[in-house]
């Protein structure tokens, strides 16, 4: 792609508490990143020829060893204490109710939606989920060229730590998924997880963080402390922590206002920019509770902050948010093309299409205003652009709702419309329409069948947070 990086050092409290070698050195770490950056071919993994996200840019490529600490078996972080080996939350308990006012399906029973996500759970474990690169690992299959990425890997611990109860392996496969995270700590911040291993199980394409993955593995680690207790081999909550504060310090502008891309984003253009389906508040609403760190709850409001100003200066009619949003401190916009991945970076392509489920968790956990009120925009476009058929959705839009890829469905832009039609019983028949078009396309690649897989764990009800669940 031909993109053009400038030399970005590390920041000197990085350099400092990371003891890093090679990375820390400025005219090394330019020339890395100078060279790297090669988005994978579009669609590598699919039949439909869509592009799909590359979560982080590929920097420095110096190992610098294990990178250590990584504390597993660490002392505790009053996390749930004692053995647990059954699920204390199985799928399907549906003990803790979705904020007053959230619809589901309602054309099914809870039976029958939770029978369709079991389902379709058995067949993404066996099409996706892999053991290998050591004994007792799993990893999730993502395709386009490697064996797995850390958003892959993020979102297998949450489907698994979901799914306890239901498959009678999930510790096992979840201790197995922790296990291969360890493995692969990212040389900037070893906390973090390496973004991208090849087929030999070895880190390619630099060994630097996606913030995406990160955050999903940090929220999966805190639900399987409550769904199996932090006291046997491996302590989740004390993994967990290590792994918030290791985003706090490398994955978080140094003014607290936003997620960056990576922590090999620190500096320069691509230290301002932040990437929308990074915005997760759900999950900072969860740390910040589980922490204490109150930073989490500033990030969480800030996060708002950018997507409203977007939403109103860029996309007023449709509610759209792009894949890259640039100088987010200060004038949040949408980046120019071929930013980072390619022509489509500031518009709603294939890492946006995931926001509608992303931000409206957070109405459905906790409540929020602003939650209801972003992705109700977007339902109220997408619902009028399709006639209220979810299969005209297309695979990527501009921000004035324009079309600017292909014309095939991707249940990656289907699934999350679902999760954002719950926040109103007005769009109950089209939650009902969604639903059906997710559960019958299944198949379609990795990142299509996950993200869906994700959103029909939302849509029926199952979606739960760590702080509202008692330890086992």
């Amino acid at each position: 792609m031909g993109l053009t990086r400038t030399d970005r050092a590390l920041p000197p409290y990085l350099r400092t508490v990371f003891l890093m070698t090679i990375c820390a050195r400025p005219l090394v770490l330019g020339l890395c990143l100078l060279g790297a950056c090669s988005p994978g071919s579009p669609g590598a993994d699919d039949d439909d020829g869509g592009d799909e996200p590359i979560d982080a840019c590929p920097c420095p490529d110096g190992r610098g060893g294990d990178g250590g600490g990584r504390g597993s078996d660490s002392g505790s972080t009053g996390g749930c204490e004692g053995m647990a080996t059954g699920a204390a939350h199985p799928f399907g308990n549906h003990a803790r109710a979705y904020h007053a006012g959230t619809i589901l399906p309602s054309h099914l029973s809870q039976g029958q939606l939770d029978d369709a996500v079991r389902g379709f759970y058995d067949a993404w474990k066996a099409r996706y989920l892999k053991t290998g690169c050591g004994s007792g690992r799993y990893y999730v299959a993502s395709g386009a060229g490697r064996l797995t990425v850390s958003e892959a890997h993020g979102y297998g611990m949450l489907i698994t730590a979901f799914m306890a109860g239901h498959d009678p392996q999930a510790k096992t496969i979840f201790d197995g998924l922790v296990r291969y995270y360890e493995d692969h700590p990212s040389d900037i911040v070893p906390s973090l997880m390496a973004w991208a291993q090849g087929s030999s199980c070895q880190n390619v394409d630099g060994d630097n963080s996606a913030t995406d993955g990160d955050l999903d593995i940090a929220y999966a680690l805190l639900l399987a402390d409550k769904q199996w207790s932090s006291g046997g081999t491996i302590n989740y909550r004390a993994l967990a922590q290590e792994l918030i504060d290791g985003i706090r310090a490398g994955e978080v502008d140094s003014g607290v206002n936003y997620v960056q891309l990576g922590d090999w984003a620190r500096d320069g253009s691509y230290g301002r920019a932040t990437r929308s389906s990074d915005f997760m508040p759900a999950h900072f609403e969860s740390f910040a509770d589980i922490t204490g760190d109150a930073a989490w709850r500033q990030i969480r409001d800030r996060s708002y902050g950018i997507i409203q100003s977007v939403q109103t200066g860029y996309a007023a009619q449709t509610g759209l948010l792009p894949d890259f949003i640039a100088d987010a401190a200060s004038t949040p916009r949408p980046v120019d093309p071929g930013f980072l991945e390619g022509p489509r970076d500031g518009q709603y392509s294939y890492n946006a299409c995931r926001d509608p489920w992303r931000i409206a968790t957070d109405y459905l956990l906790n409540g929020d205003s602003r939650s209801k009120t972003i992705v109700q925009r977007m339902t109220t476009w997408i619902r009028s652009r399709t006639g209220d058929d979810p299969g005209a959705i297309l695979p990527g839009y501009s921000l004035a709702g324009g079309q600017v890829g292909g014309t095939y469905l991707d249940l990656a832009f289907v699934a999350p419309f679902g999760v954002a039609a719950m926040v109103d019983a007005g769009n109950q028949s089209w939650l009902n329409s969604v639903w059906d078009t997710t559960v019958a396309n299944a198949g379609a690649g990795y990142y299509q069948d996950t993200v869906a897989m994700l959103s029909l764990i939302a849509m029926s009800g199952n979606w739960w947070s760590p702080e509202a669940a008692p330890c086992p």
